[in-house]
């Protein structure tokens, strides 16, 4: 007759186990997070100065050429491969700003909102 009694369920969590599994993924969470935006920032700043640079190579390039700088982006897209970059701080290919005098250049990216409060690095040129 022992044989006929019911076995107690012993499958499953319980609730608190479920609370405390959830509380450790909530605080590894709040952990992670601020360091995965922070590293795509970082990520986002070195591509935009990289972009830069290279936009830099460009006008240094076709003012060797042509004897002075041109301050519009979008003319260096042949330059540039077919297309000017897009600045991942900006979310444009225009998010960079060409300043000239007769002698030189500078290439610097914009800010934008992506990236978070940074200071641009400017890339000078000169004839």
């Amino acid at each position: 007759m022992n044989n006929l009694r019911a076995k107690p369920n012993t499958t499953g969590f319980t609730l608190t186990e479920l609370l405390v599994v959830i509380l450790i993924l909530g605080i590894l969470t709040m952990i992670a997070l601020p360091v995965y935006i922070s590293t795509v920032q970082t990520t986002q700043q070195g591509s935009a100065n990289s972009n830069a640079r290279a936009l830099a190579s460009a006008v240094q390039s076709r003012a060797t050429s042509t004897g002075y700088y041109d301050t519009v982006v979008a003319d260096y897209a042949v330059d540039m491969g077919g297309s000017v970059p897009t600045n991942p701080c900006t979310g444009n290919s225009g998010g960079y700003v060409i300043t000239a005098t007769s002698k030189s250049a500078t290439v610097t990216a914009l800010e934008g909102g992506n990236c978070g409060p940074w200071t641009p690095t400017p890339f000078n040129v000169n004839l």
